[in-house]
């Protein structure tokens, strides 16, 4: 019935021996994500959240961490890692630039949480002081870790993020971002840091990241991630603006759904580990473009999986979820 529905490209990828099995879903039929849907994720997550060293570095041995923003991500989020990770920074030589790429990210993350998500009159100079005291350890220690791993993408990414929170100016952060993208030319994260870096909001133009999105995902083959960079873009977009129906528009609409089908619904497509972000961006941007061709079939493939991102832009992130599954 559902592939009669969807069409060829609903039909179930293979077993995923590493998926985590699906919680009983909420009485809306969703359910948050954990550790990215991979058992090996979440064997590392346990072990970083033990401060077990020995089984960090066992866990992140399917891993490219050097390229794996997600996987990073997962462990920069964990709280409490900050308070032992600097004892493998300095004790563990052979290993020295994974866990500064680690705690760098975490204390960007950090960071961040000392400062919150209040506007920046708001925040205040304690808040401020702290914020800064973390990003300048987590700037070092990326750095560093860059500097060990030449090959490595994920510290420049990270240092986007520090450099943007510094407010270190478009010079130093468009070498950040070059020095990323030689790594890696279609490199997601970095194209979806670099989206948020374009906005108003931190000195960028009205239409600059559309324009830089657009350009960077007609270079990619069929089935990359890059699609998403796209989706955020209009995303971004939706936010500055003051209207709220502002993507609903056939000519967003018809973009979304294109960008859609060449990249996370196309047979291309590979679903690795936190793969449900990419459709729950693509998600986001086509409700909030109210198109009506891609939504089902994304929630459909999501089957009520749900990531913080990028609902997180919105004031109640999962009943606006459950809001968008339900009227696709």
């Amino acid at each position: 019935m559902f592939g009669k529905l969807f069409g060829r490209d609903a039909e179930r990828p293979e077993a995923n021996p590493y998926a985590l099995p699906v919680p009983r879903r909420q009485k809306n039929g969703m359910y948050p994500l954990r550790a990215l849907g991979d058992t090996r994720v979440l064997a590392l997550v346990e072990a970083a959240d033990a401060g077990d060293w020995e089984a960090v570095k066992a866990a992140l041995v399917p891993f490219d961490l050097g390229r794996d923003h997600a996987v990073l991500g997962e462990l920069a989020e964990l709280d409490g890692l900050q308070d032992w990770i600097g004892r493998a920074v300095d004790e563990d030589k052979e290993h020295r630039a994974t866990a500064l790429l680690i705690s760098g990210a975490r204390h960007i993350s950090w960071g961040w949480e000392a400062r919150t998500s209040a506007r920046a009159v708001d925040v205040t100079q304690e808040q401020w002081r702290i914020f800064h005291e973390r990003l300048e350890i987590a700037e070092e220690q990326l750095l560093e870790a860059a500097e060990l791993r030449p090959d490595w993408v994920t510290p420049w990414r990270r240092l986007l993020t520090s450099g943007r929170g510094m407010s270190l100016g478009p010079a130093v952060n468009e070498t950040r971002r070059d020095a990323a993208l030689r790594r890696d030319p279609l490199d997601p994260g970095t194209h979806i840091e670099w989206v948020s870096q374009l906005q108003p909001r931190w000195g960028g133009e009205p239409g600059q990241a559309l324009t830089f999105a657009r350009e960077a995902f007609a270079g990619a083959p069929d089935g990359h991630r890059l699609g998403c960079v796209v989706a955020m873009a209009h995303i971004e977009e939706w936010v500055e603006s003051d209207q709220k129906n502002c993507l609903v528009t056939p000519e967003t609409q018809d973009e979304l759904l294109d960008a859609a089908e060449r990249s996370i619904l196309h047979p291309a497509y590979v679903r690795s580990p936190g793969w449900q972000e990419d459709f729950n961006i693509f998600a986001m941007a086509l409700s909030l473009a109210s198109e009506s061709i891609a939504l089902p079939r994304v929630f459909h493939a999501l089957e009520g999986a749900f990531t913080p991102w990028p609902w997180k832009y919105m004031a109640q992130p999962e009943k606006m979820y459950a809001r968008a599954r339900r009227n696709a």
